[in-house]
């Protein structure tokens, strides 16, 4: 059964595209790029709201073994890179975990 993984980070309005593009050039690739067990894929919402822009990322497992092959034992620890850091305003520090239900197969 696959498992989402689902986390949220906030950025100012002025930061919003600047973050967009440190997500879509950097910390995704960096992700793919460790080639991890079970890791398929990765969903990137973005939302504005009246004084800063909420983004939602969607990471899709295999199973959780693979997200604790991917963060360690503390799995929920969420995984911001220094450069996502930087222009993020606030952010969870812990990812939800949850598994995907596949109504196609009801």
């Amino acid at each position: 059964m696959a498992v989402k993984r689902i986390w949220h980070g906030w950025t100012t309005l002025e930061n919003a595209d600047k973050y967009q593009q440190v997500l879509l050039n950097e910390v995704i690739p960096g992700i793919e790029e460790k080639n991890i067990p079970g890791y398929r894929s990765i969903e990137v919402l973005r939302q504005k709201h009246n004084d800063e822009v909420e983004f939602i990322t969607i990471m899709t497992f295999e199973s959780l073994q693979n997200v604790i092959d991917f963060q360690g034992e503390n799995y929920a620890m969420c995984y911001v890179p220094d450069a996502a850091q930087k222009v993020l305003k606030h952010w969870d520090q812990y990812s939800s975990h949850y598994n995907f239900v596949d109504i196609r197969n009801y």
